[in-house]
């Protein structure tokens, strides 16, 4: 399982850790769904290829909010996790974010939960956005969501 954030936050990019800022549910609801034994801290990353999973981003530049990422970024984020995803091979790609999804891979109905693209063999299914910002969704109602993806997956 490859999970996708959109981009670095400044505090991912100043401590070189995945959802790093304070506040940020990713961390807990992988732990919520059952992806990981335990709540990991952003600074034990390092743990999740023992757990199958792996973490990178649409798009590398940090900024402050996604919101301040152009299309034209999305879009070429979008190529290159593509050209990785074909070289690394996941069994599945979960890309953290609706609204990062639909720019990146020109699919404007593009809905949270499995898609119908496929990069290679590799299925794709798209998940909240973790960030506290995003208030449609809870801890636990993402951690469903996160749950059904983890069942997908080991399922097939």
């Amino acid at each position: 399982m490859l999970f996708c954030g959109i981009n670095p936050g400044l505090m991912t990019a100043a401590t070189g850790h995945h959802f790093a800022r304070p506040g940020n549910r990713f961390w807990p609801v992988l732990h919520l769904s059952g992806f990981t034994p335990r709540l990991l801290k952003p600074a034990e990353q390092r743990e999740l290829p023992g757990y199958g999973l792996g973490i990178t981003n649409v798009v590398a530049r940090a900024t402050a909010r996604a919101d301040e990422l152009s299309a034209e970024e999305y879009r070429e984020g979008g190529r290159q996790l593509a050209l990785k995803v074909a070289r690394l091979r996941p069994r599945w790609l979960a890309v953290v974010g609706v609204t990062a999804y639909r720019v990146a891979f020109d699919e404007k109905k593009a809905q949270v939960g499995p898609q119908e693209r496929m990069i290679g063999d590799t299925r794709v299914w798209v998940l909240p956005n973790p960030s506290g910002l995003n208030a449609h969704w809870t801890a636990a109602t993402m951690a469903e969501e996160f749950a059904r993806l983890r069942l997908a997956a080991e399922e097939s």
